[in-house]
């Protein structure tokens, strides 16, 4: 069987196209992560818990996309998973804390947390 030439060269074309749709696909879910910017998640403990048992709280959660990350204006430090643990010294009463991440471009997250201390 015999093709045309306008046949191989729609072939050729089309499969141009369908090869460079594959590679900005491909190139835009690699990059996803840069583009959605930094992100923190806070495992434990939970947002507006009350505690009551002792005044030194565990701070554990997940940060990813970030190249610095600080907890009330206090660097702290990831492991390469991006979890981090830090510890807080609670005062009697209602406590807020803030987690601030920054990404290598400069674009900010801010999550805000509160714990009760009730010691009773």
């Amino acid at each position: 069987m015999v093709t045309s030439p306008h046949k191989k060269n729609l072939l050729i074309g089309i499969s141009i196209v369908f090869f460079a749709i594959v590679i900005v696909g491909y190139g835009l879910f690699q990059a996803r992560n840069l583009l959605m910017g930094p992100q923190i998640y806070l495992a434990s403990p939970q947002n507006g818990a009350t505690i009551t048992h002792s005044p030194l709280v565990t701070i554990a959660g997940k940060a990813s996309n970030i190249s610095f990350i600080s907890l009330n204006d206090r660097p702290i430090f990831v492991n390469e998973q991006g979890d981090f643990n830090e510890q807080l010294l609670l005062s009697p009463g209602y406590n807020t804390w803030t987690i601030m991440a920054k990404d290598t471009f400069g674009r900010t997250i801010t999550k805000s947390f509160s714990l009760i201390f009730n010691k009773t």
